[in-house]
């Protein structure tokens, strides 16, 4: 089953999207919106998954899908907690710098609290005021959103509680990160409002290619039509999203709606090209000694997508264009 928030007023309409993204059918009599789905999960699932039959079955059933009018599938959640579970990049970051990485790095997640009362919409600019010491960053991940999780559960129990997958661009400013960190309090300023893809998809969505709690499939990042790279994300996925979602819950129930993140898909062998600039910069570095490639500018175009194993797109596209902020 495939969903979509499409524009209106601040929460969007839910609708059900079609498997070849084309053709939707408004979800507006089931569940309002999408919180509203995960919030009475039980209940409103059985009915949207009969829906997207309907819209399956009936090719003249819908209207044209414009991933253009989408939303986030979630434009505001009330939480949003990114992950670091591909740790080859955490090391390639501290190696770059020439610090050693603490060896609880490979067994306890590393995890951030992000803001989520404003997420962008895959097609929306990314507007910052500064393109030249902000370091203006895209990170291409993958992410689950939760039904009701209960504080203390078990990472094997955690994965029943996935409903939803998407995409996601992390926007980082790599710039402001160090003077942040340093205070000892974590991101705050240099983690502005991320956007995700056009269609959330359920799990069973994906077949053979959701396992462990992964999605084993390439996730695409692009810079103004230059592939970034394609790394597999469920290729050295140190944590897989039951534990993260076990992490998370460890002292705290998370609600409906509770959005994961995986941190910057990343792979080992370097072939397959990065997800995100300063991973580039890092390699430069390490091999050059100074990084080449700049940070995103205004007028720059990121691109982020994932096929299936036919080439289809399964979530939509995400497409931003970084421009100034005018005040």
């Amino acid at each position: 089953m495939k969903l979509a928030t499409l524009k209106s007023g601040r929460d969007g309409k839910l609708v059900v999207v079609s498997k070849d993204l084309s053709r939707f059918v408004t979800a507006e009599s089931i569940a309002p919106t999408m919180q509203y789905a995960l919030d009475n999960w039980s209940s409103v699932s059985p009915k949207l998954a009969e829906l997207a039959a309907q819209l399956e079955s009936d090719q003249n059933m819908g209207e044209v899908f414009h991933q253009d009018d989408a939303h986030s599938p979630l434009p505001r959640a009330y939480h949003w907690a990114d992950g670091s579970a591909y740790v080859n990049h955490v090391e390639l970051v501290r190696k770059a710098r020439g610090a050693e990485m603490p060896a609880s790095f490979w067994t306890d997640p590393l995890m951030y609290q992000g803001g989520s009362d404003t997420f962008l919409a895959p097609r929306e600019c990314i507007l910052m005021a500064d393109d030249q010491t902000w370091g203006i960053d895209l990170e291409a991940e993958v992410a689950v959103v939760t039904d009701d999780v209960p504080m203390g559960v078990d990472a094997d129990t955690a994965k029943s509680h996935i409903k939803l997958i998407m995409i996601v661009n992390d926007v980082s400013l790599r710039g402001l990160i160090p003077n942040e960190l340093a205070k000892g309090f974590g991101f705050y300023q240099s983690k502005p409002s991320s956007a995700f893809s056009p269609v959330a998809i359920t799990p069973e969505e994906l077949g053979d290619v959701w396992q462990g709690g992964k999605v084993h499939l390439p996730l695409n990042a692009y810079v103004n039509g230059e592939k970034l790279g394609s790394p597999n994300a469920g290729v050295d996925m140190t944590f897989h999203f039951g534990e993260l979602i076990a992490h998370a819950a460890k002292t705290r129930p998370l609600g409906a709606g509770t959005i994961i993140g995986s941190g910057t898909v990343s792979n080992v062998d370097r072939s397959s090209g990065s997800c995100c600039l300063a991973e580039v910069r890092m390699l430069e570095t390490i091999e050059h000694g100074e990084p080449k490639t700049p940070f995103l500018k205004f007028g720059d175009e990121v691109s982020i997508y994932m096929n299936d194993t036919a080439g289809h797109s399964i979530f939509g596209e995400i497409r931003q264009t970084v421009e100034k902020y005018e005040a």
